[in-house]
């Protein structure tokens, strides 16, 4: 007959390991948290403009975030404007109905203008604004935009003209529209970021780039998809991470991720799939958790565990094509642009995982207590998270 005291300590051992896991994925929650709500709740999309140049003006049909663009944020330097020290007065502009806003754009109009980059050769023009719409938001406290419409009158010759904006209006998302495209032209489109102007565009045809130029770009792209904005991507690939610090179960899940998103993205992209984002989006999410409660309960590789990774890959591979449809990918160089957008989201998942390994597994990967003191508590706030995402995106 075992102690009562023996008994009860055991117990109370178990408790106080329960209680100290339970504090551990609770802090990794909130600061998972603290970081989520701002990324979802305030997080500012790159805009998108749609440039038409005629031999007599240009003009630009722009999504914006005008009440960013008042309040002063700096887009250069932050993707939510709780990050911001202007957050407050962004608030206080998010919260106003959309013809308050409206009207705050047309008499700001003349300091918004300046921020615009629109040249013919050396000569900067000033575009007019035509109209000023905000789209209505079911919640306050997410992101909503405002469409421009502006124009500029072009002098009377042949000069190419160059858009772009300063570089605290943020990243923009340029495509040139109406073009009379010559055999073998594409049309032209650009991720201009941190003040970039877009290349020459002429009044008849469409703007050229170099092959080179236009396969850095997409590389670029496909980076900063998944860091700085792929908040739910980089938890995706920490649950891959937190798996196991073996290199060779690590191999077989970020090959099969990658095979798998390679795949959909292109299929996505030729338009032969299409999945809407409301199926999508919550999708992503309960994938995150999967991963992250696996890894609690599992040690060893396994063939459904690739499998399971190849079948997220895929999903994950849908939201990526998301991006490339507001950028549109060369027709002429499809191939091409798509191998280089997938580098750079190769790109971004390793960096995660150097810097997960650099941060967490070089220094206590081999300590007995690794597993129980970070790998799974930390997997239990992704998984935490997933779900929480998962209700947001289906329910709320």
């Amino acid at each position: 007959m075992g102690h009562p005291e023996a008994a009860g300590g055991a117990s109370l051992s178990q408790v106080r390991r329960l209680s100290r896991l339970a504090r551990r994925v609770a802090a990794f929650v909130i600061l998972l948290g603290a970081f989520a709500r701002g990324a979802l709740a305030h997080e500012v999309n790159p805009a998108i403009a749609d440039v038409t140049v005629t031999p007599e003006r240009v003009e630009i049909v722009a999504t914006v975030p005008a009440e960013a663009w008042l309040a002063g944020v700096d887009l250069s330097s932050v993707t939510d404007t709780n990050a911001s020290p202007r957050a407050e007065d962004y608030d206080k502009l998010r919260a106003l109905p959309p013809d308050e806003v409206e009207a705050l754009v047309q008499a700001e109009w003349n300091r918004l203008a300046t921020g615009f980059r629109i040249a013919v050769g050396d000569t900067a023009l000033v575009p007019a604004l035509v109209t000023a719409s905000v789209a209505d938001a079911e919640d306050a406290s997410l992101p909503r935009q405002t469409r421009l419409v502006v124009v500029a009158d072009l002098p009377p010759d042949d000069t190419p003209v160059t858009v772009g904006w300063v570089a605290h209006y943020g990243p923009l998302i340029l495509r040139q529209q109406g073009a009379v495209l010559a055999e073998g032209e594409d049309p032209y489109s650009a991720f201009l970021d941190g003040g970039a102007i877009s290349a020459p565009m002429p009044r008849t045809g469409a703007a050229q780039e170099t092959a080179l130029a236009s396969f850095a770009k997409y590389v670029w792209t496909g980076f900063q998809h998944i860091l700085p904005k792929g908040l739910d991507h980089i938890l995706f690939v920490l649950g891959l991470f937190f798996f196991s610090l073996k290199l060779r179960p690590l191999l077989y899940q970020v090959t099969a991720f990658t095979a798998a998103h390679t795949l959909t993205l292109a299929l996505a992209t030729l338009g032969i799939v299409s999945v809407p984002a409301g199926i999508v989006e919550p999708l992503i999410a309960l994938s995150i958790a999967y991963v992250a409660v696996e890894n609690i309960f599992h040690r060893r590789i396994s063939r459904l565990r690739v499998a399971v990774v190849f079948g997220f890959g895929l999903l994950h591979g849908l939201g990526f094509a998301s991006v490339l449809g507001d950028i549109g990918l060369s027709p002429g160089h499809f191939l091409a642009s798509l191998i280089a957008f997938n580098i750079g989201v190769e790109l971004g998942q390793l960096t995660i995982i150097l810097v997960a390994f650099l941060s967490v597994g070089l220094w206590f990967g081999q300590k007995p207590w690794y597993r129980a003191r970070i790998a799974v508590p930390a997997s239990a706030g992704i998984a935490v998270m997933g779900v929480w995402w998962f209700v947001e995106r289906t329910f709320l």
